[in-house]
């Protein structure tokens, strides 16, 4: 199986990448910074169409959608959330999703089985709203969306989708003081990109299971 992981360089893209190898699948792992991993900046249009080229031809029958950035986390609502951190924070978290899925659909076509993850969080979902952290939770939210209709869209090409909630995981974007360890989120989620299937398309999930509220 060939699987595609963005953001693979680090935290819970790194220990998916590593575990997938380990399994002996085939993984283009992707990092803004190239070196071990294929450079994929996911904000860079131009970035993405040299990533197409590079796997012109080669069926992906995974594409995990793992980069991502908190870029708000310390910020308050008086004076903080300026309207750049809003900029670049959708352009990674949303259209760098939408990017890397148009850019690589040839590629899932050719697989008539193809699965697409994307890795969103609880704090996209109506019902965790406690304040702050605005502009996270936003592209989260949107990131969730996109992946419903994406999922209708890629349907009839026989992709199916799943939106992903990975846990509070300690990682340099979750903290120290986080729930589950990188090794743990891992596993379930690939329990999780394992059970996707077309009538399960559209889901969104927790890393352990859990259907999770819109």
């Amino acid at each position: 199986m060939h699987i595609v992981i963005t953001g693979a360089n680090r935290g819970i893209g790194r220990e998916l990448h590593d575990r997938y190898t380990a399994a002996g699948h085939d993984v283009t792992g992707t990092s803004r910074q190239g070196g071990e991993f294929a450079t994929l900046d996911v904000t860079n249009p131009d970035s993405h169409a040299a990533l197409a080229r590079e796997l012109d031809g080669r069926p992906v029958d995974l594409l995990i959608c793992n980069a991502g950035v908190y870029l708000d986390k310390h910020e308050n609502l008086a004076d903080g959330f300026p309207a750049a951190m809003w900029a670049d924070t959708f352009a990674a978290n949303v259209t760098g999703v939408f990017l890397t899925v148009q850019s690589l659909l040839p590629n899932l076509q050719m697989d008539p089985g193809a699965k697409l993850a994307i890795i969103s969080s609880q704090m996209a979902s109506h019902t965790r709203a406690p304040g702050g952290s605005y502009i996270y939770r936003a592209s989260k939210a949107a990131a969730l969306n996109l992946g419903r209709n994406l999922a209708v869209d890629l349907a009839p090409l026989g992709v199916s989708v799943g939106i992903y909630h990975p846990g509070w995981v300690k990682t340099d974007m979750g903290g120290d003081a986080a729930a589950i360890t990188v090794e743990e989120s891992a596993a379930g989620l690939i329990d999780r990109f394992n059970e996707l299937d077309r009538d399960s398309t559209g889901c969104f999930k927790t890393y352990d299971g859990q259907d999770h509220p819109y």
